[in-house]
């Protein structure tokens, strides 16, 4: 025995120094005495320290030269056993020890930084902890402690509670050292290094107080003023900061901030303050400063200048102009103000330039400049020229001298034109200012001109220039033609033709009368034949105001050209465009075509040839011939071919597809507009004689071996004359053995002889003419075999689908014993199931060994299912299963939506409705389907623009973004993701006339006093009328005084000016003139034309007091007119005693810009009356009057008392308010103010400061409606105001109706006869009152009927109302105030309705929402009722929902999808299923993933998907479910499979029993296919009649507990389910038996006597014997095979054997044989049965390799193609009700000899049967066939 380690040593680590330590190693060996145990350590033996025989090794006093990997050897010395080792590894510790310690004292200031050091070693190297006072450094979490990288400890910013014994620990697993240092924090009292001092600053900068300190710990500096803390380490207030070196800064300064601050400094060995004073001085500055400024020249400049300053200190002003100082002094003109400010009256251009303003002080000093220019109207161009343009007709050349510009730049030049004397009007409005001449074009021959130029810049209109003398342009013949020229026939020698005059400005003569019309202008028009060369022929109609022509004495049916021009008497204009114009057509056609020639070309066609009629007999446009054939003995069948005219030669057609050899007579006929003409004479004529068509219904009878008859019937399609029938009769697949007969006419049956028993014929018969030999009727027969109804074909499989055709694959049936005729192909189109009807679908005819066809015309992405019959000339025969459930591919539309219309929807969109597709012509998924729209302008075809629109139910569309008043074309296509189908007819829509988009052109203005101005323009532009122009509005306001423009209207299309009357005086308005259409408003004219109004009388003064009176003077102070009309010039104050004469006033003129006066020298203690006017260049305006008495004892004015509203004066937006004055203070009241409030707490308002002092009431407007206000007044004279009166007593405003339509609303359909109307209040400042409540008014429109589910509002509601008719009255609903939504109901279905709401108080309604129009009929169904799962399993599930409670229509279907919540292998796949129809409610999912977890939505439909219904599944195995069974296996029997397996795992509840899953190989999905199987079972037997015939199938087992269902099982083995039914079983096999113990017996009784009469059976051998008749039958010659019982499965085998002298097996009875569709699908493939062969069974234990391809052709085939969310559940458990098995089918096993042979057949009614070969006996009539 080799050595064995049997106890190896360990690792072992020991401190050193330790005693020992000991390593044992345990060997084994055989022998044991002989094995030999040593140690090695690193490599070298060790021979020390070892006991028990080297078992164990002791290490004294181990060290670290220790250290090291041991290995124990075990060996036995001299065998060829490899020693065994094993090895430990001894490791030494070294307790740690320190390299590095601190000082055991260390002393150190506050806020000082200090490194202990610590440093260690050992092996392991140790760990370092450090302690403070006993505790962990790690416990302590003081961020001031820090580890440093070699062990020590850093402690940042000393602080006294750092003090303390600091422990170092150093430990590994050998022990721990330590050490320690006591820290000793010292403090240091604070003390000044800098005191603050008192420190002087200007307000707004920064300031500094000064404070150092030192000490330790380091003191805390707080800054206080008095008692606030306002700056320290822990406060902090805005613009205080306290800085690093303890002083404090104050940024900014405020004045309030001046006083004592106190800088405190502490710590904790003392503290100590220290004082300094804040001095803020007021900082000097330009608070207002000047700005620059520019001013009409005449006007007064006033430059502000606005400082503040230290009230200690005084102020200066000194203005300077371009740096030179201004002495007020020096010019009355310029005033320094005690404010600063600078006013510098009547300016002029000498006072441009630069201002500065500079403000002068102890305080400081600041400066501002600002530049004033002084701008004027510009001056008038000089030396305006006026000539004749020598370039250009029509036109005038102006040049001018630029004129002085005012000081601002001219803008442009306005050139203005008066035409033979009438008013200016501008004809260029924009002349670019550096133009000095222009060329004036566009003017009218023979009319007079003047011309003037004014300048325009920012100021305004300069002068204009002196005019020029009138030039008169030269009259020339009319520029135009006549206008709408229009001719129409009106009879056929006539034409009446129409006309407009020429534009007026075209006419370019001299008008003669007052009516423009009336002038001399005369009209020639001329005429002649279209396309006809020759002169025109004229005539004269010399009044201008005859605007038509009856033209007469013309050809009929003549086409003329027609134009027409004016003239005048500068002579003719230009001819118009040549109109073309028939004279009327006469009548049709009189004559016939001539010379017509009937041919039969062919048997079908006709060809005719003619010459068309003359001329003259056409009597009109020739528009063609009819060529008239109809057959003679059916003369109303007439076939009409039209053939256009050729004016070139004979004129020739053809009539085809006539019938064969039929007579016809024909005809031919010219037509015209009008009609047709006369046919020429008819003519008979026969097509000529063609083959016939094929025979009918062929028959056979009287079926014997050598004979039979052939019937048939005449054809259908003569063709001709009958003159016989041929008939052909071959061996099946020899032509060579063909022979053919010719029968007479009446011959329809022949009887074939001379032919050969039990063989295959084909026979053909086919009629004859004298054409030629027909088409054959073909059939093939067996001799002595009846034909019978054909089989069903089987195997059905489908290929290549396409999204119109599919491939169909089958085998077909049996026969019949004969040709199969015709093939049926049927389908089940969309809904499949069995109680589905069938459709045909195509028939395929002559081809009678087909396996393929191809099936056309189908619909495009549509589930299908097809089974097929075939038809021999027995009838057809039954049909095949059904095939599997096809999809068609997607294919784009076939068709566009139909019904387009379009309707006007407004100015800027058209709306389009249709109705969609219908499902079955989407031709692709129904969610990718959606429709497209191109639209564009007839006028712009190549400007195409398109819409696209994804909703494939949607019905209408509003096409946005259009031009106004357009016509559009349009076009819809449905697409789906394949593509797109074809376009629609267009359809042409027109948008809603529009406001125009362009404003009048040319427009300019003229003062023509001081309170009018004349407007002209010219119209819109044609293209941007945008409909019929009502008139023009003129929009003006006063620049810079009116916040809004006011309107003036001119109503019509022809007058284009305008004089707007009661303007202000001088003042600058902005005109602006828009045109306006029944829609609305257009575009206002811009830029706006800027005109003054000329200037006038000022008005008076205004708010003239008195602000000092004296016992002799009185100051009197003004401000200048509100209404000055004017430049102001000056002003005169005029006084006098009021005891005075009126007329004796003292007269005082005074400048511009002065605004007081004080007179002087009046008498003490008398009232004196003044006047004050002002003047302009138009004389002084009217005087404003006012009485003062000279007196010293004045006082402010008492308020005005018994303040009242009175009710009848209160409206909703107004009031009357009354007084009484009070006192006047010894002093006149000048004015009044009315203040007032709205409650209940709104602040004090002033309504008007300027009430008439003479007034007693005052009418307030502008108020709110339904709001309650308070109101005051106050009286003002010379000394001041007086205080306010007593408020009035509250006063409320009547109601109004609410300003504002409700809000949002919305309207959405709530059932199929109701509507939910929502909506939001009015805002509450627009109520105006009480809100009572709503109303809602709604009424039924007359659009078509179309569902729209979702209401729309209409952008034009006035326009739409235009629409509707009256029958579609309003009716009004009452709804509360306090509600918002109200359900609308006993609505009519499928109607559309528009909706209105208007909110309502006391006094009325308010206005009306914008129109809501919303489809009332079906409404989206509301949440299935519930969503629930049965039957989970690890794939599949069953997933059922419930109706929605309310359906709100017809429920077209479900929408059911599902995915999973997290991603299945990368993947997450979302599963739609559209289900159809209100049941089934549930489907069947099997695609599922084990133990994915699911989320399911369930929505139903009418006419839009309602809300979802959602919920989660797991798939199983659910938790606690069983475990899979195990062992499954599965047997076949004939008749039945059987399922066993074992029990598996038990889960957490016990098995309550099994379901059985099946995947068959055609569909590859796993379904259950049996469930409810008992917990104890252990098997389960399924009869082969479940399953589908041809289909293989695979099967698991699936446990289920309480928890659900388990894991399945392991698939069993794939198992086919074809029935196997035993031959001894059939009812045939026991017939053929009786029949064959019956032969044998008489075969005995008679064999001498057979023997006598054996010459038929000379060829036969002799050694025919029968035995063991139980067992086998056995035929003497070995030339059929023996029947085998000995199993109950049948196989068999052929062998083919050519051996001459072979008998031919008995010949069956005629009257008995019934052949299976099997039999013959062996017989008739195709080889020539000519041979006897043999007939074997193959045997029971034959191996599978024996098997030959008939068996794998059985096999259904397989495809990919899984519907996995089919939605109709009659589809999944379809193979369980497949009909039932298949009759038993033999099997053909090739033989063992070579070379061509004959089949047998076998049928399952046990007859078989082989033909006889060449030179065999005719076996005898009667013998059974297993004999």
């Amino acid at each position: 025995m080799a050595p064995v380690i049997v106890v190896p040593p360990s690792n072992r680590s020991v401190v050193a120094g330790s005693s020992e330590t000991t390593l044992e190693c345990i060997a084994n060996a055989r022998p044991v005495e002989e094995l030999s145990v040593t140690w090695k350590r690193n490599g070298m033996r060790v021979t020390s320290g070892l006991h028990g025989f080297g078992r164990r090794l002791t290490i004294s006093n181990p060290t670290s030269s220790d250290t090291g990997v041991y290995v124990c050897e075990a060996a036995l010395p001299g065998s060829a056993f490899e020693p065994a080792r094993a090895k430990a590894f001894l490791s030494i510790i070294e307790p740690p020890y320190f390299t590095a310690e601190p000082e055991s004292r260390i002393l150190a200031e506050v806020e000082e930084n200090v490194d202990i050091v610590c440093e260690a070693m050992g092996v392991p190297p140790p760990t370092l902890q450090w302690f403070k006072d006993a505790i962990s450094i790690s416990k302590l979490r003081n961020p001031r402690y820090q580890l440093l990288a070699g062990g020590g400890l850093r402690v940042r910013q000393l602080r006294p509670e750092d003090s303390g014994i600091f422990q170092c620990l150093a430990s590994n697993a050998g022990g721990e050292v330590q050490t320690h240092t006591y820290l000793d924090v010292t403090n240091v009292a604070p003390a000044f290094t800098q005191l603050p001092v008192d420190t002087t600053v200007t307000d707004g900068t920064t300031a500094v107080l000064r404070c150092e300190v030192s000490g330790a710990p380091r003191p805390a500096i707080v800054w206080r003023r008095g008692n606030h803390v306002l700056a320290s380490g822990s406060v902090r207030i805005p613009r205080f900061m306290l800085l690093e070196s303890g002083g404090l800064q104050i940024a900014p300064v405020f004045i309030q901030d001046a006083g004592n601050y106190t800088c405190h400094a502490a710590n904790s060995e003392g503290s100590l303050n220290a004082s300094a004073t804040l001095t803020v001085w007021n900082r000097t500055s330009i608070v207002t400063p000047p700005e620059d400024r520019v001013v009409i020249k005449g006007t007064t400049a006033t430059l502000h200048c606005g400082a503040t300053h230290d009230p200690r200190i005084s102020l200066r002003y000194v203005w300077k102009k371009d740096n030179v100082v201004i002495a007020p002094s020096s010019s009355s003109r310029v005033v320094v103000e005690k404010d600063g400010s600078l006013l510098i009256s009547q300016t002029w251009s000498g006072d441009i330039g630069d201002y500065t303003c500079g403000v002068v002080s102890e305080g400081g000093n600041d400066s501002r400049t600002a530049r004033l220019e002084v701008i004027e109207l510009p001056h008038s161009p000089q030396n305006l020229v006026a000539s004749l343009s020598p370039a250009h007709g029509h036109a005038v050349v102006l040049s001018w001298v630029r004129p002085f510009d005012g000081n601002s730049p001219v803008l442009y030049y306005i050139v203005e034109l008066s035409e033979n004397n009438s008013p200016w009007k501008v004809h260029l409005s924009d002349v670019g200012p550096e133009m000095t001449s222009i060329t004036v074009r566009g003017l009218t021959p023979a009319r007079t001109y003047q011309f003037r130029v004014c300048a325009v810049n920012q100021v305004g209109k300069g002068q204009y220039s002196a005019e020029t003398s009138r030039l008169m342009l030269p009259e020339e013949p009319p520029s135009a033609p006549p206008k709408n020229i229009v001719a129409s026939g009106r009879t056929n020698q006539s034409i009446m033709v129409q006309w407009q005059p020429p534009p007026e400005t075209e006419h370019n003569g001299v008008l003669r009368g007052y009516i423009l019309r009336q002038s001399s202008l005369s009209v020639c028009r001329r005429y002649r034949l279209a396309g006809l060369p020759g002169e025109y022929q004229q005539r004269n109609i010399s009044s201008p105001e005859v605007s038509y022509c009856l033209v007469t004495e013309l050809i009929i049916w003549t086409q003329y050209e027609i134009q027409v021009a004016a003239y005048n008497g500068a002579g003719l204009g230009v001819f118009s465009r040549a109109v073309t114009e028939y004279t009327l057509q006469g009548a049709v056609p009189t004559a016939p075509p001539q010379n017509v020639q009937v041919e039969a070309v062919n048997s079908t066609t006709i060809q005719f040839l003619w010459n068309p009629p003359p001329q003259q007999f056409i009597n009109g446009i020739n528009q063609g011939y009819k060529l008239l054939a109809w057959p003679d003995d059916v003369p109303e069948a007439v076939t009409v071919v039209t053939i256009a005219p050729d004016f070139h030669g004979v004129h020739h057609g053809y009539i085809t597809n006539l019938k064969k050899f039929t007579a016809y007579f024909t005809s031919v006929l010219c037509f015209t507009t009008p009609g047709d003409g006369p046919p020429s004479t008819p003519q008979l004529i026969w097509t000529h004689e063609d083959k016939p068509g094929a025979v009918g219904h062929l028959s056979f009878t009287e079926i014997l071996d050598t004979s039979l008859k052939v019937s048939w019937q005449e054809p259908l399609e003569k063709n001709g004359i009958i003159t016989g029938y041929q008939v052909s009769w071959e061996v099946y697949g020899q032509s060579a053995s063909r022979l053919t007969l010719t029968l007479n006419s009446s011959t329809l049956e022949y009887k074939i002889q001379g032919l050969s028993s039990l063989t295959t014929y084909t026979i053909d018969v086919a009629a004859v003419t004298a054409a030629g030999t027909g088409v054959p009727t073909s059939s093939t027969i067996s001799s002595g075999v009846p034909p019978e109804l054909p089989g069903a074909p089987s195997n059905l499989v489908i290929s290549n689908i396409s999204p119109r055709s599919a491939t169909l694959q089958f085998r077909p049936g049996y026969d019949g014993k004969t040709a199969i005729s015709r093939w049926i192909v049927q389908g089940q189109v969309g809904a499949i199931g069995d109680e589905e009807e069938w459709v045909t679908l195509c028939e395929e005819e002559n081809e009678p060994d087909a396996q393929t066809l191809e099936i056309p015309d189908l619909t495009p992405y549509t589930h299908y299912r097809f089974r097929m019959r075939q038809v021999n000339v027995v009838g057809a025969g039954p049909f095949s299963q059904s095939s599997r459930v096809i999809q068609t591919l997607q294919a784009p539309p076939d068709v566009a939506p139909t019904s387009i219309t379009v309707r006007t929807a407004s100015e800027t969109s058209l709306r389009l409705r249709w109705v969609p597709l219908p499902d079955s012509r989407y031709n692709g998924n129904p969610e990718s389907v959606g429709y497209r729209i191109k639209y564009w302008r007839p006028d712009l075809p190549s400007v195409v623009l398109a819409q696209v629109i994804s909703d494939r139910l949607e019905r209408e569309f509003t096409v946005e973004g259009l031009e106004e008043w357009t016509e559009y074309e349009l076009q819809m296509q449905a697409f789906n993701a394949i593509g797109a189908g074809p376009w629609s007819a267009a359809v042409r829509g027109r948008t809603r006339e529009s406001v125009p988009s362009a404003a009048p052109e040319n427009v300019s203005a003229e003062a023509v006093s001081s309170t009018q101005i004349l407007l002209t323009w010219a119209s819109v532009p044609e293209p941007d009328q945008n409909g019929l122009i009502l008139g023009y509005k003129i929009l003006f306001r006063a620049k810079d005084l009116d916040p809004e423009p006011r309107s003036h209207v001119v109503r019509g299309n022809h007058t284009q000016s305008a004089l707007l009357a009661g303007l202000g005086k001088f003042v600058l308005y902005e005109l602006q003139v828009l045109a306006f259409t029944r829609i609305g408003n257009g575009v206002p004219s811009t830029p706006p034309i800027l005109e003054r109004t000329k200037d006038d009388a000022p008005g008076p003064p205004v708010r003239l007091v008195f602000p000092e009176v004296r016992l002799t003077s009185v100051r009197i102070v003004w401000q200048p007119p509100e209404e000055p009309n004017g430049i102001i010039l000056g002003y005169q104050i005029a006084y006098r005693l009021a005891s005075s004469s009126p007329n004796t006033f003292t007269t005082v003129e005074v400048g511009a810009t002065v605004r007081q006066f004080t007179a002087t020298e009046l008498a003490p203690e008398s009232a004196y009356v003044f006047r004050l006017s002002a003047k302009t260049r138009q004389g002084w305006g009217e005087p404003l009057e006012a009485t003062v008495i000279t007196t010293e004892k004045r006082e402010r004015p008492a308020p005005p008392r018994e303040l009242q509203v009175p009710q009848a004066d209160v409206t909703a937006r107004s009031l009357c308010l009354r007084w009484v004055p009070g006192s006047d203070g010894a002093s006149p009241i000048r004015y009044f103010t009315v203040q007032l409030r709205e409650l209940p707490g709104g602040r004090w308002q002033t309504y008007s400061s300027s009430v008439s002092h003479e007034a007693t009431a005052c009418v307030v407007e502008r108020l709110r409606p339904f709001t309650s206000y308070k109101l005051r007044l106050k009286a003002t004279n010379d000394i001041g105001d007086s205080d306010f009166s007593a408020e009035t007593e509250a006063v409320t405003t009547l109601q109004d109706v609410p300003g504002e339509p409700p809000r949002s609303v919305s309207v959405t359909p709530r059932t199929t006869s109701s509507v939910l109307i929502q909506w939001q209040p009015p805002r509450d400042e627009s109520l105006n009152g009480l809100l009572q409540g709503y109303r809602i008014y709604y009424r039924e429109l007359e659009y078509e009927a179309a569902p729209v589910t979702e209401s729309k509002t209409l952008k034009a509601p006035s326009a739409l109302r235009a629409e509707l008719t009256a029958q579609s009255s309003f009716k009004t609903v009452n709804s509360s105030s306090t509600e918002t939504t109200y359900e609308l109901t006993h609505l009519k279905k499928y109607r559309r309705y528009e909706v209105v709401l208007t909110a309502y108080n006391v006094i009325g309604e308010g206005p009306a929402s914008a129109p809501v129009e919303v489809f009332v009929g079906e409404a989206a169904p509301g949440t299935p009722s519930f969503l629930t799962f049965s039957e989970i399993t690890s794939t599949t599930l069953n997933v059922s929902w419930g109706e929605p409670a309310a359906a709100n229509g017809v429920l077209q279907g479900y929408r059911v999808v599902y995915e999973p919540l997290a991603p299945v292998q990368g993947v997450s796949k979302v599963v739609t299923v559209d289900v159809k129809g209100n049941w089934p409610r549930w489907l069947k999912v099997r695609d599922l993933t084990k133990g994915v977890t699911y989320f399911f939505r369930v929505q139903a439909r009418t006419i839009a998907y309602g809300p979802e219904l959602q919920a989660n599944v797991t798939a199983g195995p659910a938790e606690g479910s069983p475990g899979s069974p195990r062992d499954v296996s599965v047997t076949k029997s004939t008749s039945e499979l059987t399922l066993q397996w074992t029990e598996g795992r038990p889960g957490r509840t016990p098995t309550t029993g099994y379901v059985i899953e099946a995947r068959p190989s055609d569909e590859g999905l796993w379904d259950m296919f049996a469930k409810d199987i008992p917990r104890g079972a252990t098997s389960y037997t399924v009869s082969l009649d479940q399953l589908r015939q041809g289909v293989t199938y695979e099967f698991r087992v699936v446990a289920v507990n309480q928890a659900g269902y388990g894991e399945p099982s392991s698939p069993s083995a794939t198992v086919s389910a074809q029935v196997e039914t035993p031959f001894y079983e059939q009812w045939w096999f026991l017939l053929v038996m009786a029949l064959s113990s019956l032969l044998v017996i008489l075969l005995v009784v008679f064999s001498l006597l057979l023997l006598g009469q054996s010459k038929k059976y000379r060829n036969c051998g002799t050694g025919k014997s029968i035995s063991n008749m139980e067992e086998s039958v056995t035929l003497d010659n070995g030339g059929f095979a023996a029947l085998e019982l000995n199993s109950r499965h049948l196989n068999v085998k052929n062998t083919f054997s050519k051996k001459n002298g072979t008998r031919s097996p008995p010949r069956p009875s005629p009257g008995g044989l019934h052949y299976s569709d099997e039999d013959l699908c062996n017989k008739y493939n195709g080889a020539a049965l000519t041979e006897s062969g043999a007939l074997q069974e193959k045997p029971g234990d034959a191996t599978e390799s024996e098997v030959t391809d008939s068996e794998s052709e059985d096999a259904p085939p397989q495809h990919s193609f899984v519907n996995h969310y089919l939605s109709d559940p009659t589809y999944y458990n379809s193979w369980k009700r497949r009909a039932g098995a298949a009759p038993h089918r033999y099997e053909a096993v090739a033989g063992a000899e070579a070379g061509p042979a004959p089949r047998a057949v076998v049928t399952t009614q046990s007859a078989v049967f082989a033909p006889a070969a060449r030179g065999a006996r005719t076996p005898l009539t009667g013998f059974s066939s297993f004999v």
